[in-house]
């Protein structure tokens, strides 16, 4: 009697293990969908911020049907409650930016991000809502980012409770002014989150990728005889501009300003003027003959044309000759023979251990004045 209650016990169990397996199979179709994002898109990436958890869900999700490399955005305090006395804090930050959306003082501090965003044609943000507008630290990410995602197709899915996203959408088009939207945001609520796998297999088929770069996105610029490399937006500016250096490099000369060098460029070009901050590393025309180089930051109208690869702030302000005048800027499309990027020149060090200075052209140098200098392989500022 023994044997038979205990074999009926294990063939109950088997049953229940199938049914379980079965009801589990069911459950999870809809995470194991696959979209067809088309094979010739160029390269994705899923930027988010999660507070609660929903969005990193979402992003699990997403990231399960498509192709994406994912940058997390978090605040520079960890451990704050924003939701705490009825949302205090988070209104507190919203207030904040609402109040001066254009001072960067505005914006919560977030970690430092590393991702550079010149690899990337297509953008994706997550982000929640907070009290009918975009969390206040992806306003952030987007605000420091807006002249790096200039010229991106963007995309964006918004996690909120019950409440309607408009309000987020109206901060992602003041933040983000010059970049393509692929389509419209997809929202994703409490009572749709367990369907989010087929809401966004669905929602991706609506997007429209930018395709693999084909066509001229890169500048150069040369000082003194170092190189760097321009990412350039897409807009009837830099047509021009391309057009222009497609026959011959163009030299001019540009004066410190405080926060950039400018001056004339020699020429007129198509403006789509828009109220930014500029960031350091920023290339914009200003009345539409002016071009000026950002080391640091200026709020004005301007046209945006680009931003210099790769370079920090302090970098910036060696290789643009912050502070001194005359200084002669050529811009083409090509890197010149013999001339050597910041980031490409990495001489041996010499044999005493010490290490021997070197010039970004290479030339071994004993007397270094102010420069950026190559010693033992690494960069060195003086």
């Amino acid at each position: 009697m023994q044997k038979d209650i205990q074999e009926t016990k294990i063939t109950m169990q088997k049953i229940f293990s199938f049914l379980a397996a079965m009801l589990f199979c069911c459950c999870s179709a809809d995470n194991e969908v696959k979209a067809e994002v088309p094979a010739n898109t160029g390269k994705t990436l899923v930027v988010y911020y999660s507070y609660t958890g929903n969005c990193r869900e979402i992003i699990n999700t997403l990231t399960s049907q498509m192709e994406a490399d994912v940058l997390e955005i978090q605040p520079a305090e960890k451990g704050l409650r924003y939701e705490a006395n009825n949302y205090a804090l988070g209104t507190q930050l919203l207030n904040a930016i609402k109040a001066n959306p254009n001072d960067a003082n505005s914006y919560p501090a977030i970690a430092p991000v590393t991702t550079s965003l010149s690899d990337y044609q297509n953008i994706i943000i997550v982000t929640p809502l907070w009290w009918s507008q975009m969390a206040a630290i992806m306003q952030t990410y987007l605000f420091q980012s807006a002249s790096q995602l200039a010229g991106k197709h963007v995309g964006m899915i918004v996690s909120s409770h019950s409440s309607g996203i408009s309000g987020v959408v109206a901060d992602a088009k003041r933040l983000l002014p010059d970049v393509t939207w692929m389509g419209d945001a997809l929202w994703i609520n409490a009572s749709n989150h367990g369907r989010r796998a087929s809401l966004i297999e669905n929602w991706l088929k609506t997007l429209i990728f930018a395709e693999e770069k084909t066509t001229m996105d890169k500048m150069f610029i040369t000082i003194d005889g170092l190189t760097q490399s321009v990412t350039l937006v897409d807009n009837a500016a830099t047509r021009e501009l391309v057009a222009a250096l497609q026959s011959t490099p163009i030299t001019v000369s540009l004066n410190d300003n405080d926060f950039e060098i400018w001056g004339s460029l020699g020429r007129t070009l198509t403006t789509s003027n828009q109220q930014m901050t500029a960031q350091p590393g920023d290339i914009v025309l200003y009345n539409g003959s002016n071009i000026c180089i950002f080391y640091a930051s200026n709020s004005w109208s301007y046209t945006r044309l680009g931003h210099i690869d790769g370079l920090s702030e302090s970098e910036l302000r060696t290789f643009l000759k912050a502070g001194e005048s005359n200084i002669s800027v050529t811009l083409s499309l090509a890197k010149a023979t013999g001339i050597r990027s910041l980031n490409s020149l990495t001489p041996n060090p010499s044999p005493n251990g010490e290490g021997s200075k070197y010039s970004l052209n290479g030339q071994k140098v004993s007397n270094p004045s102010k420069s950026i200098y190559i010693k033992n392989g690494k960069k060195i500022v003086l």
